[in-house]
């Protein structure tokens, strides 16, 4: 059974909206959509003036989860059941996603559904629909859900 708290819920509007002023903010400064799998990918590419911004990005995203966790003290316990394997190939398969749809679920999701992109739209769908699919898979059909 799922209960819900006025700090849960707090606490996750605080993130919906400080994740769409990031993504705002990086939109009218920077003229660049928040989809956190191209701007890792940019980091590979040569192209010296857009590292930068691109590792500033991403190193928030690391020290804002790890401010949270030191402010407040609470932290998902970390799996360590998942076999390795498993865990590359679904990197490796959320990557040829995020490829394939050209963008990923920050890109598409937050930033693409925020412009009424209807590309973006269908993209989130089917993410959405692909995860569900995969976790009945995965938990219910197979019968792995430690």
């Amino acid at each position: 059974m799922l209960t819900v708290t006025v700090f849960d819920t707090a606490a996750a509007l605080a993130g919906g909206v400080l994740i769409g002023l990031a993504s705002l903010l990086l939109l009218w400064l920077n003229g660049r959509i928040a989809g956190v799998s191209g701007i890792a990918a940019g980091l590979l590419d040569r192209d010296y003036g857009e590292l930068a911004w691109r590792a500033l990005f991403l190193l928030g995203l690391v020290l804002g989860a790890a401010g949270y966790v030191a402010l407040t003290g609470d932290a998902p316990p970390a799996r360590t059941d998942f076999p390795r394997p498993t865990l590359v190939l679904a990197g490796l398969l959320v990557g040829y996603g995020a490829a394939l749809a050209n963008g990923c679920t920050s890109g598409h999701g937050v930033c693409g559904i925020g412009r009424l992109s209807r590309r973006s739209l269908v993209a989130t769908a089917v993410f959405l629909v692909v995860a569900m699919a995969t976790t009945t898979l995965i938990r219910h059909i197979t019968g792995w859900s430690s």
